[in-house]
């Protein structure tokens, strides 16, 4: 009934470094685009709010006499 002995030193280097992995992905799919894709999607989405816009109706508030 004996457990494996476990450095606590390395385990926390290695947790530290699985965080840093982790974080590293997060980063790269959040800011790793090339200017001319975040320039397309700027674009696309002025396009679609200016798509919306259009088709807005306006409304007039009740006159009172």
């Amino acid at each position: 009934m004996t457990g494996d002995v476990v450095n606590l030193r390395q385990f926390r280097k290695q947790k530290d470094r699985q965080d840093k992995d982790r974080k590293a992905e997060q980063n790269r799919l959040q800011y790793g685009r090339t200017k001319a894709e975040k320039n397309l999607t700027n674009a696309l989405n002025e396009k679609a709010a200016k798509q919306l816009d259009q088709g807005r109706l306006e409304r007039t508030p009740p006159e009172d006499d």
